[in-house]
């Protein structure tokens, strides 16, 4: 399957900033699951440059601006071939011990409750049925609802509320693969979701690392493997750490940040054709800068 994404995230500063930073994860690296045909990444018309590979072995770039700023408008877009893996994302290359995941952070703190649920998974079956029992009874455990959580509500918070989104889901998985004693990591990316329930913004899961197959992804919010529907931007060992944009900022006043993400499925035989086109019936209408 081929998608095309355009994301684009605006941030408006009430004051102007003296100094912007951004750490960038926004440009998707090729896996077993998925091919980067053409992707590009600027920020207020002005392509980014200077990608590295960090430990994880995922590309990212830091973007400075240091005169008076009153708005920042990222925008990335491309064209990415997945591929149908059951989820399998294997053992891609990093610097990373995969035992690193195994730590907590306040985010993915496993309560006692989630603690509780996660051994009480039966064992039989191998590691990898006892994890899709256990995606399975977060999604029972915690119903989707928007608007009763926040980008810093944790793990125990969301498990104890029994609602949430697809952070609070995957944060609830990994403390308990945690819990299990499997690593386990936070992953931020998009998905190509059903005409009847489309999406307009990011989307987060799970992989877990199961022993002799490599890391698999998990998605609770939809009870799911990670399918061809799904395109991989970052891990990291919880949504902050995984966020696609982190930044700093001084003397702005207040922020505000829109953000919008459209993905369609390509075309054969048109992808670029169709790229530039989506590019220009999808994208939300560009506000004046200065």
């Amino acid at each position: 399957m081929k998608l095309i994404v355009r994301h684009q995230t605006i941030y408006r500063y009430a004051n102007s900033a003296g100094r912007v930073a951004m750490l960038l994860r926004l440009m998707p690296v090729s896996t077993p699951a998925q091919t980067v045909i053409d992707w590009h990444v600027s920020v207020n018309d002005a392509p980014v440059t200077g990608f590295r590979a960090n430990g994880h072995g995922e590309m990212q770039a830091v973007w400075t601006q240091r005169d008076g700023l009153d708005r920042a408008v990222i925008v990335a877009q491309g064209l990415v071939e997945t591929h149908a893996t059951n989820g399998v994302l294997g053992m891609p290359a990093s610097r990373i011990d995969p035992r690193y995941f195994l730590r907590e952070s306040p985010l993915t703190q496993a309560s006692d409750a989630i603690r509780a649920a996660a051994l009480a998974v039966p064992a039989g079956g191998g590691a990898l049925a006892r994890l899709h029992a256990w995606s399975a009874a977060v999604s029972d455990a915690v119903r989707y609802r928007t608007g009763v959580t926040s980008v810093s509500t944790t793990a125990a918070q969301a498990f104890a509320l029994g609602a949430g989104v697809c952070q609070d889901h995957a944060q609830i998985f990994i403390a308990g693969a945690r819990a299990m004693g499997l690593p386990a990591r936070y992953v931020s990316g998009y998905l190509l979701a059903d005409e009847d329930n489309e999406l307009h913004e990011t989307h987060g899961w799970a992989e877990a690392l199961v022993p002799g197959l490599g890391w698999v992804g998990f998605d609770p919010s939809n009870r799911v493997c990670v399918t061809e529907r799904y395109l991989r931007l970052a891990c990291g060992i919880d949504a902050d750490e995984a966020a696609p944009i982190r930044g700093s900022v001084t003397a702005a006043g207040d922020i505000s940040i829109d953000a919008d993400v459209r993905i369609a499925q390509a075309q054969e035989g048109i992808q670029e054709r169709q790229l530039q086109r989506q590019q220009q019936q999808l994208a939300p209408p560009s506000l004046p800068m200065g």
